[in-house]
């Protein structure tokens, strides 16, 4: 099947895709096989794109109810979705800096211990605020 071929392909060369476009059952799949190859799921945003209507940005990983209240789960997905919806919008100068500002918290080491950091989902966020008023 296609879902087995790109699972596949997904592995072995990852680079090759920039947008896989499926159906809702088999990308869930593909999505966090995916999210895993690029660093885990607290970096990998989505989209879900309708032409003709409304679309919806989110993380890949959904809600993550272990870790409520604990300020330890990584913002970046859901941050990078917002830089996508600004994209998407027709915003892309404000998409853009969004996407330097999660860079810039990268190379600097601020991220959460998901990501070998040790800052809160918080300090992420706040720090990539601060980052984007700032520089």
């Amino acid at each position: 099947t296609f879902v087995d071929a790109i699972t596949m392909w997904f592995v072995k060369n990852p680079e090759w895709f920039d947008v896989v476009v499926t159906p809702n059952m088999f990308g869930d799949i593909i999505t966090d096989l995916g999210a895993m190859i690029q660093g885990g799921l607290g970096l990998a945003p989505g989209g879900n794109i309708n032409p003709t209507g409304t679309s919806m940005f989110e993380p890949i990983h959904g809600s993550a109810p272990k870790y409520k209240g604990q300020n330890i789960a990584n913002p970046l997905a859901t941050i990078w979705a917002g830089s996508m919806l600004l994209e998407h919008l027709g915003e892309k100068a404000a998409a853009d800096r969004v996407l330097q500002g999660i860079e810039a918290s990268i190379h600097e080491k601020m991220v959460t211990r998901d990501m070998g950091g040790s800052a809160s989902t918080s300090g992420v966020g706040d720090w990539i605020a601060d980052w984007i008023k700032t520089s």
